[in-house]
């Protein structure tokens, strides 16, 4: 498993160390053998909310600390509890008068190794109460409820509260209200690899599982993979099992475990939103990563009900920029503002002219794959997409062109191209277009106005003559016809053109600007390539 790593042994220190350019944070001197993250203004007079566990989870923990969540974070190896020595040194090192509060997710080590620091705290005369966060209803009510991502809606209301100055015993009872409150549920497609001896993913290509915790064990069901809403749906049923019988409000807590993309996140959102469930969410945390298991491709749902003070807490301003939180809306539109016609003129007929744009279509689209394999060896590998859906537009309008009238067919050539062709090249070909039907209008020849119209193209695209792009065949064969020669000369000198893109491996524009000469040697620029197919094509013609 490739990674952003130095050494695994160090991963979990140099990345404190990276939290801790934030300057409202810092640590305990016995780093790195005791990791404690904390606050740097701790108020004596207010409860400390301390919680912890093992690394892995980032943002969690370390990333919740500051004025209104977390007073102080305890982090461990990956997926291992700190240690009690760490614990109390954290209990000490922010406890004041007014006592601490631990907020402990419920895995054993956690509860064993915060449970005894507490105690050990506690025979030096410090105030701790704690907490067991099992928000994960995976595994049932008969089985001991393991902590997930809903132990963010503790740690948010318990520094709300503290921040209030509450006393320990009324942050200490409203945050084991959350905490009972709290539902969970996970879904993943793989499970979060570690950096040392990473293994092979115990699940298919046709896996997935649903109700897992976050350190890598096996979740409570294995399911089928399937489409996204078909999965969102399985997780939502099992959060609907639930709720409470009396359902009002609620805030959801859209969590990524780790690897999914902030597009199939929203797009998770998406699904979300075309469940029942969506109607009862007031509030949306998220989605991001909160909580997570390394690089786990999944994401978790946590539910907590509304009441006004739990409202309150959870929209309070906190330093922590790690909580998001914002209403649940339905999505909405606005009307879109009228656009110009792309067909502003009106059809017309000239045979020749029609044949000679049909079979230009039919050629785009013919060389479709051919053009596609080689622009994948120096692009995206979808020139040939491009061009080919270009082609097939203008054959789905075949009887709507004015191909009696140049400057008006140009003009609408471009127009179609600028709103129905893909990428960079279908608008640069939009301005070429457009600017040589205005020219032509005011009575440059064909020629004349292609060069007119590539000057447009050039001054927005940025490219010159010898760059490895399409201007490399367009600009000989349009300075051909200009000059009055034929279509097999203009032909003959876009190809040369395009042949000559096979040498140049240096260009200071263009895509060809990012890749290496071993990329671009011998290769020719697709662009530059299609261009001299079409004019080979056109002086195959018997026009």
């Amino acid at each position: 498993m490739k990674s952003f790593i130095n050494n695994p042994e160090d991963a979990v220190n140099e990345s404190i160390e990276g939290l801790l350019t934030n300057p409202l944070l810092t640590k305990l001197d016995s780093f790195p053998e005791i990791r404690v993250v904390l606050r740097k203004e701790i108020d004596p007079q207010k409860v400390a909310i301390v919680s912890g566990g093992g690394s892995g989870h980032e943002p969690m923990h370390a990333g919740f600390v500051g004025k209104g969540m977390l007073t102080a974070a305890v982090c461990g190896d990956i997926f291992a509890s700190p240690s009690v020595d760490a614990v109390l040194a954290a209990i000490l090192a922010v406890s004041g008068e007014a006592g601490t509060l631990l907020v402990v997710k419920n895995y054993t080590g956690d509860r064993l190794n915060f449970g005894l620091a507490a105690e050990q705290a506690r025979a030096l005369g410090h105030r701790v109460e704690m907490v067991i966060v099992g928000d994960d209803i995976a595994l049932g009510e008969d089985t001991a409820q393991r902590g997930l991502a809903g132990t963010l809606f503790v740690h948010k209301v318990a520094g709300k509260l503290a921040e209030e100055g509450k006393s320990l015993e009324d942050v200490t009872e409203a945050a084991k209200g959350v905490a009972n409150d709290a539902i969970s549920i996970g879904l993943s497609l793989t499970e979060g690899q570690k950096y040392q001896n990473p293994e092979k993913s115990r699940l298919s290509q046709s896996e997935a599982e649903l109700g897992l915790g976050i350190h890598g064990e096996p979740g409570a069901q294995v399911i089928q993979m399937e489409k996204a809403r078909s999965l969102v749906e399985q997780a939502v049923k099992e959060l609907n099992k639930y709720l409470p019988k009396k359902s009002g409000e609620f805030a959801l807590l859209f969590n990524n475990l780790g690897s999914v993309t902030p597009l199939e996140m929203n797009l998770l959102v998406h699904c979300f939103d075309q469940t029942d469930l969506s109607s009862k969410v007031k509030y949306l945390i998220g989605p991001t990563a909160m909580t997570t298991s390394l690089n786990m491709n999944g994401f978790s749902l946590s539910l907590l009900p509304l009441d006004s003070e739990t409202e309150e807490a959870l929209l309070e301003t906190t330093e922590t920029p790690e909580w998001r939180i914002r209403p649940y809306s339905q999505p909405t539109s606005i009307q879109s503002p009228q656009l110009p016609e792309t067909l502003q003129f009106e059809a017309s007929n000239d045979d020749q002219t029609k044949r000679v744009v049909q079979e230009i279509a039919s050629l785009l689209i013919e060389i479709e794959g051919e053009m596609n394999d080689l622009d994948e060896k120096v692009g995206d590998g979808d020139a040939g997409s491009t061009f080919s859906g270009a082609g097939q537009r203008f054959k789905n309008l075949s009887e709507k062109l004015p191909y009696a009238s140049p400057p008006e067919l140009l003009t609408t050539i471009g127009r179609v191209l600028s709103r129905e062709s893909g990428g960079s090249s279908g608008v640069l070909l939009s301005l070429l277009f457009t600017k040589s039907g205005s020219q032509m209008k005011e009575g440059a020849n064909l020629g004349e106005a292609l060069k007119q119209g590539l000057d447009r193209m050039k001054s927005f695209g940025g490219a010159e003559q010898g760059d490895r792009t399409m201007i490399d065949a367009m600009e000989p064969a349009f300075e051909a016809l200009a000059a009055g020669k034929s279509l097999q000369e203009a032909a003959e000198a876009a190809r040369k053109g395009a042949d000559q893109t096979r040498e140049i491996t240096e260009t200071s524009a263009g895509r060809s600007s990012y890749l290496s000469e071993s990329n671009l040697k011998g290769i020719p620029d697709p662009g530059a390539e299609m261009v001299a197919r079409v004019f080979e094509k056109l002086a195959g013609l018997d026009l």
